[in-house]
């Protein structure tokens, strides 16, 4: 298990060189910063120490929950233009629907709760702190029932 909290740009293809060996399904999520109403860039802040143990538990929390032999999860903070990966999630499973189940679970997490701050950037500067939507929260919710 690895989790990075960075603020260079990443390469998914090597980061993945090797992940999830004898595992019977990976499956990656990466997530670009969308140009949504004129945005150039995001502007992430976090506090480090803190928000690598909130990862690395609840990455944890998935292995487990999810039966992982392998999770990746890679976040980036500072500012990061349009087009850019932001973060990206890996998860590694014996079978197919655990890979994909747990990979939606950190997505959901980490976009309605992981503690980062991020706030819209305007070709005339910084605009609003982006807080997560009811549709975020509403995703997140479906976890709050143990797997059945």
């Amino acid at each position: 298990m690895r989790v990075l909290v960075q603020p260079q740009p990443f390469d998914p293809a090597t980061l993945l060189d090797g992940f999830g060996s004898g595992a019977g399904a990976v499956v990656t999520f990466t997530g670009l910063v969308r140009g949504d109403g004129g945005i150039v860039a995001l502007d992430i802040e976090h506090y480090p120490g803190m928000t690598e143990r909130a990862l690395q538990a609840h990455a944890t929390a998935a292995m487990q929950r999810f039966g992982l032999t392998d999770v990746l999860v890679v976040h980036r903070h500072g500012r990061i233009a349009v087009g850019e990966a932001i973060m990206m999630v890996a998860t590694a499973a014996p079978h197919r629907r655990g890979a994909f189940e747990a990979a939606d679970f950190l997505m959901d997490w980490l976009k309605s709760r992981a503690p980062f701050w991020k706030r819209d950037i305007g070709p005339e500067g910084p605009r609003d702190w982006v807080a997560a939507t009811d549709a975020d929260e509403a995703a997140l919710s479906r976890w709050d029932d143990p797997p059945g």
